[in-house]
């Protein structure tokens, strides 16, 4: 599948399950002082989640472009030193306002990468954080996820915009890419290689982290998930993500 297929497939199916197709949003922020530049799909919907910006669906999903080059989620030093980095990438991105959690994100993920995509499951490595017994429960006896490919985390698995903003708990997917490519799982000494890519983020969205550090919970539990297009096109084909995306 060429990335434009995949982008295509994305939203189809999300949109098949009652999603709103938004869209992607200019890289500089018009309404976040915040941020620089559109650094996660979420940053259009920042409002949404805090209850300030009603809109006329509760699901949503799109393909935002995004930079991150400073800030928080600053990739700029690794670009050229890993086969995953970019400072430009396009996100692909489910979100649920109020409506779905954990159990539905998690299904619609799995399926779409194992049935849609035809992703070897065999190939796939998950992690929650160390705290989330639902979500574990979730992929072990719902999803039926080897436990052998499954790890529980702890800051890595906690998702937030900025220092301050909509915050949570997070399940990750990542790509086998097999051991000829140097790398350990999520959480192991070796996990910055470039065997085992992260390829989907789930953050189940549920506190708002104000100036003070505080955690308070958000005006109702939601969804923002993450997928960097250029590596999913490079987990589909077998190959790094800097040689996956048309030239």
């Amino acid at each position: 599948m060429k990335s434009a297929d995949i982008r295509q497939a994305f939203l189809s199916y999300f949109e098949e399950h009652g999603h709103t197709v938004v869209p992607s949003s200019s890289l500089v922020p018009g309404t976040d002082p915040t941020l620089l530049f559109t650094n996660a799909g979420m940053v259009p919907f920042k409002d949404v989640f805090l209850g300030r910006d009603p809109r006329p669906y509760v699901r949503a999903a799109s393909s935002q472009r995004c930079v991150r080059a400073g800030g928080k989620h600053n990739d700029l030093d690794n670009v050229g030193y890993t086969a995953r980095h970019h400072t430009f990438f396009e996100m692909l991105g489910n979100f649920s306002f109020g409506d779905y959690f954990k159990r539905d994100a998690i299904r619609f993920a799995w399926t779409f990468l194992t049935e849609t995509l035809g992703l070897p499951k065999e190939k796939l490595w998950v992690t929650v954080h160390v705290s989330d017994d639902e979500a574990e429960q979730i992929w072990k006896e719902e999803m039926g996820i080897d436990p052998a490919r499954f790890s529980k985390l702890d800051e890595d698995n906690f998702w937030q915009m900025g220092d301050t903003g909509p915050c949570g708990p997070s399940s990750e997917i990542f790509y086998d890419h097999g051991p000829e490519v140097w790398g350990g799982p999520p959480g192991s000494p070796e996990e910055d290689g470039d065997r085992y890519i992260e390829i989907w983020n789930l953050v189940f969205m549920q506190f708002d982290r104000d100036a003070a550090g505080n955690l308070n919970p958000l005006p109702k539990p939601s969804i923002d998930t993450g997928m960097g297009l250029e590596r999913i096109a490079g987990g589909d084909r077998f190959r790094p993500a800097a040689t996956a995306a048309p030239r």
